[in-house]
């Protein structure tokens, strides 16, 4: 029986890892990587975005998304670009599809978060941090990088 006792530990922990989403499987493909493979428009726009043309990021996006409009790593990706572009209420309802395609979407809790923050709303943006706590509660960068964010702004807002 003391075998099977430490057994439990282990297989609570991988369940929890798989349940909680905190990590791809070996071999699993990344699912940015094999959207942008698969997808010249998100690619052109992610490229974009990585180089701060935010209008180009939009313009190729929303080109994909025409194609594709439940992908939510398409809905996080004009977020982000929009978001970055100053449109805010624009920002929200793609960050907020994509939530509804994929209530588990790390980074678009992560993004909308720091959305909520750029408009003055912390409550909002530790909703979304609760959230990433229970999607992932072990390792994760997004509630890591939310987390940081929302002190920042609480330490620069006293």
């Amino acid at each position: 029986m003391p075998i099977f006792r430490n057994l439990v530990p282990l297989a609570l922990a991988a369940c929890l890892t798989v349940v909680s989403g905190a990590a791809l499987s070996a071999g699993e493909p990344d699912p940015i990587d094999a959207l942008t493979e698969r997808d010249q428009d998100f690619a052109r726009g992610r490229q974009a975005a990585q180089a701060k043309n935010w209008d180009a990021a939009i313009k190729s996006l929303h080109i994909a998304e025409q194609r594709d409009g439940r992908n939510a790593e398409i809905q996080n990706m004009l977020g982000y670009s929009y978001r970055n572009a100053g449109e805010l209420d624009i920002a929200f309802k793609h960050y907020q599809r994509a939530l509804q395609i994929d209530p588990r979407h790390r980074w678009a809790h992560e993004y909308i978060g720091e959305a909520y923050l750029m408009a003055k709303n912390p409550a909002k943006a530790e909703e979304h941090l609760a959230a990433l706590k229970r999607i992932c509660p072990t390792v994760c960068e997004e509630r890591d990088d939310l987390m940081k964010k929302i002190s920042a702004y609480r330490a620069g807002n006293k």
